[in-house]
């Protein structure tokens, strides 16, 4: 049993470790709200002033706000969709004995390994592009117009091209909790003549969810961050069809100048992804109490 001195002295040795990473996490976030507080425009330098919440009524009031708001939240449930339903047909099948099945696993996890910019160009020149893409060779394959993904349906686009890189994830976490589940349940309910959907429904499935809900909480905080993939895709448009938060505060910061205007973009993207995040934990709770 720890005695008060081991704790005390426990709590000396990470005490750096945690005041390091309370400052690399609260000097930023305190500059960036200083700044939502002032007229800061890049052109000007040296004539900032107080603002007070100007900034912030600017930016809620600007049209292209509910606009990047509406794709933000699109974006992140059409890549959960598609992540968790593929994630659990692929774990099903990764957990199924064949030849060079450590092979296939690697070969499935590997997108994840792949930097968002790399796997957004690829995607683009390799695959969407409307001339040379593969998807326009076989359009015209079958006497087909070629489909420009990136201008007709640029935030499907951009879904597609996440989900591709949280899909491994999505894998790799479900099919460590399908190894998990008691193989002598299953041949129990086989035996008692259950089929395998409703072996998969009523057994599989239950199993899985806590596992799903983590997943749904860790790519949810991540995916109200995606800015690179839109950046050398569609840089938000055309328009704001593809604009998401992260990018509009972006386009306030470093193509308009408009340090403050940035700031207070950033300061209400922080708080909706708290609320989002608290709502998160407070499902993953009653999940894990269940």
């Amino acid at each position: 049993m720890a005695t008060q001195h081991s704790r005390t002295a426990a709590r000396l040795m990470i005490s750096p470790a945690v005041i390091l990473l309370f400052l690399w996490m609260i000097v930023p976030l305190a500059m960036t709200l200083y700044f939502s507080f002032l007229r800061y425009n890049l052109l000007m330098p040296g004539m900032e002033e107080w603002a007070g919440f100007s900034n912030y009524r600017y930016f809620l009031t600007d049209p292209a706000f509910f606009t990047a708001l509406r794709n933000t939240l699109v974006l992140v449930a059409g890549v959960l969709m598609i992540t968790v339903t593929g994630g659990i047909l692929l774990a099903l099948l990764l957990d199924q004995p064949m030849w060079g099945q450590g092979i296939v696993r690697i070969l499935v996890i590997a997108p994840f390994f792949v930097m968002p910019t790399v796997s957004a160009l690829v995607w683009t020149n390799m695959f969407m592009n409307p001339v040379n893409g593969l998807f326009a060779h076989a359009a015209k394959a079958m006497g087909l117009q070629p489909y420009d993904f990136l201008a007709q349906s640029p935030l499907l686009s951009i879904t597609l091209i996440v989900a591709w890189q949280w899909l491994p994830f999505a894998t790799l976490i479900l099919l460590t909790a399908l190894q998990s589940l008691d193989r002598e349940q299953m041949e129990a309910a086989a035996m008692d003549g259950a089929g395998p959907l409703s072996r998969f429904i009523y057994i599989t499935v239950p199993h899985l969810s806590r596992s799903i809900t983590v997943v749904i909480l860790i790519q949810t905080i991540f995916l109200l961050s995606v800015f690179a993939e839109i950046l050398v895709t569609t840089n938000g448009g055309p328009g704001t069809a593809s604009t998401t938060l992260t990018y509009l505060v972006y386009v306030q910061s470093m193509l308009q100048f408009d340090v403050g205007g940035g700031a207070a973009g950033g300061i209400v993207a922080v708080i909706l992804a708290n609320i989002v995040a608290i709502f998160l934990m407070r499902m993953i709770g009653r999940n894990l109490d269940a």
